[in-house]
């Protein structure tokens, strides 16, 4: 698929040439037509689009929560909602995800195509800070899977919300660990930067969890409680 000037960048990982991605992409299951309205639409934003998650992730989350099966899911930053809808579309009937988020502006597109896919009813959005939304969950709430890709300088804050909060078999999934290669850069010191290289030595030390940076994306971590 080629970009048309006014469309922002597709996301993929920062070190994968566009001919790798593409054999990844043409070996990976398919978005389905609501999917694909979304990336679309997305994509008409310019360059902000590049906060939507990759084609692949998105279907590496629906396979994690398809085998989970999360009675209660929580997502931290939804933007347009590819990885909502992902996650969505993989809850068991009785699946509920509560959706984080600031902007009314992009989930909007998020909501249209959330009633398009059939998933709404599954779908709980709440447009407020999340540290706030997290915080007045019920004290007995537990999540069975949560998904953190909102800002970055707010990652340890909402870790720490959840961590407690996870069940037995619980998962928590963190974006942009790697944070296109600049968490290795030592000439860059960027607020961004400098929060996710303290989140990731935060987890990496954390004896609450099990964890794996994975190179999926911008960067993936995986995160259970330790056996």
């Amino acid at each position: 698929m080629q970009n048309n000037s006014n469309e922002g960048p597709r996301p993929r990982s920062f070190f994968l040439d566009e001919e790798l991605f593409e054999y990844i992409l043409n070996h990976t299951s398919s978005p389905d037509k609501n999917q694909k309205s979304l990336i679309a639409k997305t994509s008409e934003l310019g360059r902000i689009s590049a906060m939507q998650i990759s084609q692949d992730q998105g279907m590496f989350l629906y396979m994690l929560v398809s085998a989970i099966r999360p009675d209660f899911a929580v997502e931290i930053g939804t933007f347009t909602g590819y990885s909502s809808l992902a996650i969505a579309k993989a809850l068991p009937d009785n699946g509920k995800l509560l959706c984080c988020d600031i902007s009314e502006e992009w989930t909007s597109i998020a909501r249209e195509h959330w009633n398009e896919a059939g998933v709404e009813e599954k779908i709980e959005l709440v447009i407020a800070p999340a540290s706030e939304t997290l915080t007045n969950l019920p004290s007995d709430k537990k999540i069975d899977f949560a998904f953190i890709d909102a800002d970055k300088s707010g990652y340890l804050e909402y870790y720490e919300a959840i961590v407690p909060r996870l069940s037995e078999h619980g998962l928590i999934a963190i974006d942009n660990v790697l944070w296109s290669g600049r968490v290795v850069d030592a000439e860059v010191s960027d607020n961004d930067t400098v929060c996710i290289r303290e989140f990731n030595d935060h987890v990496s030390k954390d004896r609450r969890v099990s964890s794996v940076m994975l190179s999926i994306g911008d960067g993936l971590t995986l995160v259970k409680r330790a056996d």
